[in-house]
């Protein structure tokens, strides 16, 4: 053969080469995604979780994310440790890093507040809930700050669902206390003031009657 031919060859079988092992990953990967994907019929499953989160974000084919169909997704994360094998489930299914998804699909503040549901996790999966102290009021706290700095576009609003997300989840008016104490650390505000600010007339009422019917 010609130096030329050897050449064109040699191009031809890297080529040949690459295409294959491109193949190959891909099958690799589907195969994961396929043993990954029957594990997502188990409910409460990392797999499953995963699952939802992936829904969420697709929001049945409607402009946006679902996000309170995301934000229970992760408040049904046991622990930091839970939130890792979904993470892993949702790369072995998509091929896609779920907190870049959740960067890309969601505004700052949303995003600070599933860290902040996250944050106030256990570390471990079946370690005993500890007493709502420091962490949880700190969480809840973060998720009420950013509830209020939402931005649609260049303007300013408020998430009145993850203020109501919050709220549900506050078992007493004691903490709701120790939540607007740990608010005016954090932000020098006072958190009932806030809420007067960011809800409207007709939305504050209902929203406190939240907590005041809480023992």
């Amino acid at each position: 053969m010609t130096v030329r031919e050897k050449i064109q060859y040699g191009l031809l079988g890297i080529i040949v080469l690459g295409g294959a092992v491109i193949i190959g990953r891909k099958l690799v990967l589907q195969s994961k995604a396929n043993s990954e994907e029957q594990k997502t019929y188990e409910s409460g499953s990392a797999a499953a979780i995963a699952k939802q989160i992936k829904m969420a974000f697709e929001n049945d084919g409607w402009w946006g994310t679902d996000k309170t169909a995301l934000r229970q997704a992760i408040r049904d994360i046991g622990s930091k440790e839970e939130f890792v094998q979904v993470m892993t489930s949702y790369q072995r299914l998509y091929n896609r890093t779920l907190m870049r998804d959740m960067q890309e699909e969601l505004k700052s503040t949303e995003y600070n507040e599933l860290l902040a549901i996250l944050a106030a996790k256990p570390d471990k999966t079946g370690t005993a809930a500890a007493a709502i102290g420091y962490p949880q009021y700190l969480s809840w706290a973060k998720r009420l700050n950013a509830a209020f700095n939402i931005y649609y576009g260049p303007i300013p609003g408020t998430d009145e669902e993850a203020i109501k997300a919050v709220f549900l989840e506050i078992p007493s008016r004691f903490a709701f206390q120790q939540v607007a104490a740990m608010y005016r650390q954090l932000y020098g505000t006072d958190l009932t003031s806030e809420l007067k600010s960011e809800l409207e007339f007709w939305e504050h009422g209902p929203m406190m009657k939240i907590i005041t019917d809480k023992p």
